[in-house]
């Protein structure tokens, strides 16, 4: 066989036809090629946990759901949460407040992160284009009063700061599960879903919070595209795991397409 010619000699010798190619398919040059690779940057989006545990916490399959279909979206994803106490621990074994135990909300929500994870309080528009809040019964009891005070609950200051910051810059939200009641509270006139008003046999055993998002003026919506408000009723239906799962696919997937990334 005839010996190869040594790989700086092929490359050397192709250069001016891969030029002409180059040439041809950028007519600006190269520099089109690197703005187009600007144009294309993935969506960074903010995840806001609230703990870790349904009952006290953050509900962790919604979470690893809203994780999984942002990384199916290409998406590029950074977590946070308060750093505050948990309003109580509830040991699910039993479901009843572990009444000698308290636990702090970004240290819990860090395993949930594996590790990787800040203080919401370092959380800013300017360095994402959409942040998504999964449900759990962290986002009533740490990131509000709501689970205690119903339509008449405060929102964690941080919480609060950041849907106002975002909703002003017009960038999308997205929540799940009982986390709508937070826009609720903060966005007047958004449009959110928590499911259906009436239990129905107990397929939904929160209805009475939709009654309570309408008192606090909010409208049903699962896409509220006016205040790119995107919502999910997640575990308030008592179904199987995959619809859940695809219901979150769905609020998801709108909330990368409102970013136009």
């Amino acid at each position: 066989p005839l010996p190869l010619p040594p790989p700086s000699a092929m490359l050397s010798s192709r250069a001016p036809a891969l030029c002409t190619a180059l040439q041809r398919a950028a007519p600006g040059g190269l520099a089109s090629f690197h703005s187009s690779a600007r144009r294309c940057r993935a969506a960074r989006v903010a995840v806001v946990l609230s703990g870790c545990g349904v009952y006290d916490g953050t509900e962790i399959h919604e979470a690893s759901a809203v994780l999984v279909h942002l990384s199916r979206g290409g998406a590029e994803v950074h977590m946070y949460a308060p750093d505050v106490p948990q309003m109580h621990v509830i040991d699910h074994s039993k479901g009843q407040p572990a009444e000698a135990e308290s636990r702090n909300v970004l240290v819990e929500s860090a395993r949930i992160a594996r590790g990787k994870i800040a203080s919401l309080a370092k959380l800013t528009t300017a360095d994402h284009d959409a942040v998504i809040f999964p449900g759990g019964f962290g986002a009533a009891k740490n990131l509000s009063t709501f689970a205690v005070d119903g339509k008449d609950c405060k929102v964690n200051r941080e919480v609060e700061r950041v849907l106002k910051d975002f909703h002003k810059a017009g960038k999308p939200i997205g929540l799940c599960c009982i986390s709508p009641v937070l826009a609720a509270k903060v966005l007047s006139g958004a449009e959110v879903t928590v499911g259906h008003e009436e239990e129905e046999g107990g397929k939904w055993p929160y209805a009475g919070t939709a009654g309570a998002i309408k008192e606090l003026g909010a409208k049903h919506s699962h896409v509220d595209t006016k205040n790119k408000v995107v919502t999910t009723p997640a575990f308030m239906c008592e179904t199987a795991l995959h619809h859940i799962f695809d219901g979150i696919g769905a609020m998801v997937k709108n909330v990368l397409k409102l970013t136009g990334k």
